[in-house]
């Protein structure tokens, strides 16, 4: 029977009580389906709700076939190994003792010889080369990520589940990934906002306030579908705006009606023309007919009042969100950073940076490329002040702003107002209210603390409050600054960056992120 996932009513909240998800049907066939949605909005805790780690609060979940998801972070225990990760410690020690000739005849008979040379084939597959006894703790952020990769590729599920699988993933690891998905036979869900491996999807499932919808298509057909969705909106708001308008009028007129009427009849009254009787009768009629269109009016105007207010939060969920930053000033011929033959790193005696030099003049977008250990991180660590270089010198001769990938230079235990006023100190809380609500965090947003806030929200809030003041620093260092956001917010640093005069310093692995970017020159680290 083909893989198949099906969720019937499903409803989640999260330990606060806030709603996630309310009565969410889906149904997810043999096919790579992208699952996609601002940051928040429930992708990570949808595929665990899958797999079975967490329990919906209602509904059902039905899956067909074996279902394995890769683990976003493939280090839980200090002492795992690449076995552990893969589930097969038993299974090798087995073979150990089987070999050691200490195997009990019933145990032989469950032994997997072909077992080793499996696993060396799906780390191979990987570009990885190790022994299965390797402690994860030894591998950096990416090798773990691969070993991962691997783990799947040898449990060969029918349902793979992947949590934004080339996060921290260099060239290679990336090629890993869009390989496996590439050739995938059976079912398989990934949430992603990488739009390299969106395009090899069969489908896209969005998830927003107003629930989930299907997309038939890759990345490219879904573009097209949420702009027809968008241009389809943007109808439903003019048309809302004209009825209420409408509505508005007439309610206006038919009371100018009833006040001129009403004149009237004092009038008649006061002159006493007419029995008495007959007035109140007269009177009475009006009031009841002025009072009934006076509701059918108030009516009329509430609908379309709701009917505008549901068509802008339909267009507001559609529509992304724009980053504004304000000019620099950098002129084309200063020079905002001079590295002089700088040699650096953590280890004296084994240094990942040697005799590098390097010059930044102008509104310079500059890649810093290689495959992860090259020492990417640890350059921009020099440059920074944050190592300092075991020789050379480096210079930097205008105001810089760094933001890794974590948010990292905002205190979680403080408001997003907070941070931005401890980093802008000569601002008030009005600019820091406007500056925040031009990354996407207004009104009582800018009171929410930055540890409250998701890995993508973090990262867009550290953007603000490096970027949000007048005027923002002359040289941006921006290190894989989209591997947490959501699509709609790296579409945004994308047009702010494209409209931002500064020099710019950048490492990703992102291609397209890279293409956007349109540097003028990349700096590329050997290993």
């Amino acid at each position: 029977m083909p893989a198949h996932v099906s969720l019937s009513g499903l409803s989640w909240v999260t330990p606060d009580g806030t709603p996630l998800f309310s009565d969410l049907s889906l149904t997810f066939g043999p096919e790579r389906t992208g699952l996609v949605g601002r940051n928040g909005t429930g992708k990570s805790t949808l595929l665990r709700l899958i797999a079975g780690q967490l329990r919906p609060v209602s509904g059902q979940i039905r899956v067909t076939g074996s279902m394995a998801m890769m683990r976003q972070e493939a280090l839980e225990h200090p002492d795992e190994t690449i076995a552990d990760l893969f589930g097969v410690r038993a299974a090798l020690e087995l073979l150990r003792r089987a070999e050691a000739g200490a195997a009990r005849l019933e145990d032989l008979a469950a032994a997997d010889w072909t077992l080793p040379a499996r696993i060396d084939a799906a780390l191979a597959s990987c570009g990885l080369a190790i022994a299965p006894q390797t402690r994860l703790a030894t591998l950096s952020g990416g090798e773990r990520g691969r070993a991962s990769l691997a783990a799947l590729i040898l449990a060969a599920p029918d349902v793979l589940l992947l949590d934004e699988p080339t996060n921290n993933l260099d060239r290679g690891g990336r090629k890993a990934v869009i390989d496996l998905l590439r050739g995938w036979k059976g079912g398989a869900i990934i949430a992603s906002h990488d739009r390299e491996v969106l395009a090899e999807m069969d489908a896209i499932v969005e998830i927003t306030p107003l629930g989930a919808t299907r997309y038939g298509g890759n990345y490219a057909a879904f573009l097209q579908q949420k702009e027809t969705g968008l241009d389809a909106a943007r109808r439903e708001v003019s048309h809302a705006e004209k009825t209420l308008s409408e509505a508005t009028r007439r309610a206006q007129q038919a009371a100018e009606r009833k006040a001129r009427k009403d004149s009237v009849g004092r009038k008649a009254r006061a002159k006493g023309d007419q029995p008495k009787l007959l007035m109140d009768a007269a009177k009475e009629r009006a009031e009841a007919s002025g009072g009934a269109g006076a509701r059918l009016h108030e009516a009329r105007h509430h609908a379309a009042a709701e009917t505008l207010v549901a068509a802008r939060e339909k267009i507001e969920v559609l529509e992304p969100f724009r980053m504004q930053i304000a000019p620099t000033g950098l002129h084309a011929g200063k020079t905002v950073l001079r590295l002089d033959h700088v040699t650096g790193g953590h280890d004296p005696d084994r240094p990942v940076i040697r005799d590098l030099s390097l010059c930044v003049t102008g509104p310079e977008r500059i890649v810093i490329a290689g495959p992860n250990g090259s020492g990417k991180t640890t350059l921009l660590k020099l440059i920074t002040g944050q190592l300092a270089p075991h020789c050379g010198r480096v210079d930097l001769c205008g105001t810089v702003a760094m933001l890794d990938q974590h948010g990292g230079l905002l205190e979680a235990n403080l408001t997003l107002r907070e941070n931005f006023l401890g980093l802008t100190p000569v601002a008030t809380p009005h600019l820091a209210h406007a500056a925040l609500a031009r990354f996407g965090f207004r009104a009582k947003d800018a009171l929410r603390k930055a540890g409250d806030l998701s890995g993508g929200e973090r990262l867009r809030a550290g953007l603000a409050c490096i970027l949000g003041g007048t005027p923002p620093p002359a040289l941006l260092i921006l290190d894989e600054p989209t591997n947490h956001l959501d699509l709609d917010g790296i579409g945004a640093l994308e047009a702010a960056l494209a409209a931002y005069d500064g020099a710019v310093l950048v490492v990703s692995h992102d291609p397209e992120f890279l293409r956007s970017l349109r540097p003028d020159r990349a700096i590329e680290l050997k290993k």
